[in-house]
């Protein structure tokens, strides 16, 4: 046991030391991976040499026989730095006392040595016991290596696991491992193209790697992958694609360990940067070095997804030839017509090997009739589809061909499907060039979730589903307007279009209505058709930052943006496409009060295209609001013209009616309650993702800032916030808010938390102070400060643009207050890490500002969002 304090030393000079070589040589990953296996043998062996010297036993009897085995990654010999390592003790009989002294020695002097060491101690009958009702530790076994001890019973217990577990039982085990498969894919993501992906356990990413091994062992018994070629599962090509995509993971997988000084698996923001900068990449005009580097990341994992496509099938027809088929998905309806292909076992396949090449036009009949047929496609013919790819580049122009590519995008059921299908195997980057630029093309933020094309294909795929009918729960207005479209075509270009010059310099809105006007006619869309989609794309984001940018009680927000529709049409189309859009961003986007905000948005604007008149119908809807009102609280004439009295037409058009309702009977209940006003606070349970926030106060300067003051010190970020003031001076505002992970506040305690901590900012004298600063944020966002005059007849429109923070609308609203101006509407947004923070205005004398208020005003507020003092963002 001498020895044994001197394993965490060596460890520790171990770990620096891989770290070096590590950066020096970043490509290696995988021969680091193997150096580190290597060193924790010589570390697991020390420790076992130990404990059998300090429990000596010279004379062994027949159980008194231990195994030293290691399994899974540390079986394969292939460590990441701070990987757990996987231990098994075999004994041949259930634990003699000398075998269990000599195997607590050795977990003890690792256990001291900080290592993370997952154990087990079995007896071979145990072993095969577990392995048949335990995929887990069959799996482990595939990968067991003898590390110390008796080699003659680890042999005996490899032998009877192939002939009593493995024997026999390949559909069962590939069956199993597809669903365990899965299962990872959904808790990590279920997506290859995540923009913090896993580089373990992502989709794409090296588990999946590990389990065509896995399998290719189990039914062939192969011992590395090249001789998965040899059994039929990969071609020499598709070996190739695996060992480089190997390689990447590894490499990236090592370092991330080594920054992360532990066990960190998950590719964060801030380590992007750090990986790209050890993998040496570098920036290139219109692209960074980070993106640069993430892109070649997506490609591998989309690599990875292909061969495991290729893989599975070929095995599935291995099995199936044996009559043990594990049966992969399929869709089983007969054809009608194939065009020449021909169905293998229920799926569409090529005639012969040159078929394609025949005609390249087969390259999009081949997706199009599995489209249309509900047809999977033979690996063969993907194989073959993947190798001519490049010859759809001949028929671009080609009529039938760019036909056959609309009926693929516009196909009613699971267009993503063959969309991804068709992404996959390189024709569509192919047949459509823009499309390949924005392959695999990071959106370098915190609020996508997924690169370019795939959030492209999920949004058409969204459509189809709203189109279908399937998310009229979700989306009833989109679901319902689908069905009064002119041309449902000219919504699935559009969508496949919306973000077609992302990653380009220039605004990619402007950029992708060019991409529209010179493809569409390619595609056979007429002139109406393509000046419709073109418009769509330019003003794709026209509908969602409207609503989440300006106040939809003021007419000139809904003057503008009419005047920029024009048609009930574009604003049909245009609101399908945002909804989809915004879903497509990832899970969790898209809000109830998002919806809210855009359907508010919508029936406003729809209404004044179809009354044409600016003015005509805003009378009759605040008319109705309060005869609802009245009605729903037994109000009789009086009570109810008074209230209504009390408030600006511009509340009842703000707000929702079930605010509406709840806000009367607030203001009732607090003038019942004081013959001098108090403040007010109820906070109620809101929308979906947020919770409602009224305050009814005496109206004062200063008041909208300590009301965020308070909520930010409370921890709440606020959502949204609606300004109005009675017309005998009280201030109502209607807030929503959420906790710092951006969830609701369901508990009624830590609500009333909330309750007092604006009630007591609005009680004190001294103003509160805003929150400290929060971490340092990942990107370097550059603050902005717009001021639009013309944004509204009534108020000057102020919006902020900065790295999200705590306490950041406090530290606006406090130089709004200090400035000696009155917020009568505040629209707070995020995306990702960016917030956008829009105030509506009005100077000292009630009016839009002067330009020298403009002058005093933007300087502050620039220095209140980059953290800077106002005479330094000044200038």
């Amino acid at each position: 046991m001498a020895d044994q304090p001197n394993l965490l030393e060596r460890l520790t000079a171990f770990r620096a030391d891989l770290a070096e070589r590590a950066f020096a040589n970043p490509t290696c990953g995988r021969e680091h991976a193997a150096f580190a296996s290597g060193f924790t043998d010589s570390l697991v062996r020390q420790a076992f040499a130990a404990a059998r010297c300090a429990y000596p036993n010279p004379n062994p009897s027949s159980g008194e026989r231990v195994s030293l085995v290691a399994l899974g990654g540390y079986g394969r010999g292939e460590m990441a730095p701070y990987s757990d390592i996987d231990l098994m003790f075999l004994t041949p009989h259930p634990r003699a006392p000398w075998c269990e002294q000599v195997i607590e020695a050795t977990l003890y002097a690792l256990w001291d040595a900080k290592l993370k060491v997952g154990q087990a101690i079995r007896t071979i009958p145990e072993l095969l016991s577990l392995a048949r009702e335990d995929m887990t530790i069959r799996t482990a076994m595939l990968e067991s290596r003898l590390v110390d001890g008796d080699a003659a019973l680890f042999g005996e217990a490899t032998e009877r696991f192939r002939k009593e577990v493995v024997a026999g039982s390949a559909a069962e085990f590939v069956s199993a491992k597809l669903a365990e498969r899965d299962a990872r894919h959904e808790k990590f993501g279920d997506s290859r193209y995540l923009v913090e992906p896993n580089v373990k356990n992502g989709k794409g990413a090296l588990r999946d790697l590990h389990t065509l091994m896995w399998v290719g062992r189990y039914v062939h018994g192969v011992a590395s992958p090249a001789e998965l070629v040899d059994a039929g599962l990969l071609t020499h090509a598709e070996y190739a694609r695996f060992d480089r995509a190997e390689r990447f993971f590894w490499s990236v997988r090592v370092l991330l360990h080594c920054l992360a000084g532990r066990a960190e698996e998950r590719m964060s923001f801030t380590h992007q940067r750090e990986l790209a900068s050890a993998l040496h990449y570098a920036d290139r005009p219109g692209k960074s070095s980070v993106e640069r580097f993430m892109h070649m990341y997506f490609l591998q994992a989309r690599s990875v997804g292909d061969l495991t496509g290729q893989f599975l099938a070929q095995l599935d027809e291995q099995l199936g030839a044996k009559g043990r088929r594990f049966a992969l998905p399929t869709f089983l309806r007969r054809p009608r017509r194939l065009g020449g292909f021909v169905i293998t076992r229920g799926r569409l396949a090529l005639p012969h090997d040159l078929f394609l090449r025949e005609d390249p036009r087969r390259l999009l009949s081949l997706f199009a009739i599995a489209a249309r047929e509900k047809l999977e496609i033979h690996p063969g013919a993907m194989r073959v589809a993947t190798r001519d790819a490049r010859l759809v580049e001949q028929v671009r122009d080609d009529p039938e061909a760019n036909a056959l590519f609309l009926e693929v995008l516009t196909a009613r059921d699971q267009p993503e499907l063959v969309l991804r299908w068709m992404n996959e195997a390189n024709v569509f980057g192919r047949f459509v060039p823009d499309f390949r630029r924005v392959v695999a093309q990071m959106q370098f933020d915190m609020y996508h979730h997924y690169t370019v094309d795939e959030h492209t294909i999920r949004a058409v795929g969204l459509l189809a589903a709203v189109e279908r009918g399937e998310l009229a729960e979700d989306h009833p207005l989109a679901t319902a307007l689908f069905r009064q479209i002119g041309s449902r075509r000219v919504l699935y270009v559009a969508v496949l279009l919306h973000d077609i010059a992302k990653g380009r310099k220039g605004d990619h809105s402007i950029l992708g209505e060019e991409v529209a006007r010179e493809l569409c006619p390619r595609l056979g869309l007429d002139p109406g058709e393509t000046d419709t989609v073109a418009w769509l794309v330019r003003h794709h984001l026209l509908l969602s930052h409207t609503a989440f940018k300006r106040d939809p009680s003021d007419p000139k927000t809904i003057d503008d943006l009419v005047a920029t529709v024009q048609s009930p049409e574009r604003l049909r189309l245009l609101l399908i496409l945002t909804v989809v859009d915004i879903r497509a961003v990832g899970p969790g986007i898209w809000t109830e009060w998002k919806r809210k905000l855009i359907r508010t948005l919508y029936e406003f604007a729809e209404e004044r295209l179809r009354l044409g008149h600016k003015q005509r119908g805003r009378a009759e809807e605040i008319a109705m609001r309060q005869q609802q009102l009245a009605r729903a609280l037994a109000w009789d004439e009086e009570p109810a013209g008074a209230h209504a009295r009390r408030l600006p037409d511009s509340y009842w058009i703000a707000e929702p009616p079930d605010w509406i309702l709840d806000n009367a009977r607030q203001i009732a209940r607090s003038d019942a309650a004081l013959s001098t006003p108090e403040p007010s606070v109820s906070i109620e349970a809101g929308p979906e993702g947020a919770t409602r926030v009224t305050v009814y106060a005496p109206d004062r300067p200063g008041l909208f800032f300590r009301i965020s003051a308070a909520l930010a010190g409370a921890g709440a970020g606020i959502v949204d916030a609606r300004i109005h003031t009675t017309r005998d001076g009280m201030a109502l505002d209607n807030l929503l808010v959420h906790d710092r992970q951006g969830r609701p506040y369901p508990d009624r305690r830590r609500r009333q938390r909330l309750a007092r901590a604006i009630e007591a900012a609005l009680r004190d004298d001294p103003l509160p102070s805003p929150p400290e600063e929060g971490p340092v944020p990942v990107f370097e966002i550059a603050p902005s400060v717009t001021i639009a005059v013309g944004a509204s007849r009534r108020f000057t429109v102020v919006e902020v643009q900065a790295a999200d923070r705590p306490g950041l609308l406090a530290a606006l609203a406090r130089v709004i207050f200090e400035g000696h101006l009155t917020i009568h509407s505040a629209h707070i947004a995020t995306y990702g890490e960016r917030a956008v923070d829009v105030f509506y205005l009005t100077g000292a004398n009630g009016r839009k500002l002067s330009a020298e208020e403009v002058a005093r005003v933007r300087p502050a507020l620039l220095a209140a969002a980059s953290h800077r003092p106002a005479s330094a963002a000044a200038a």
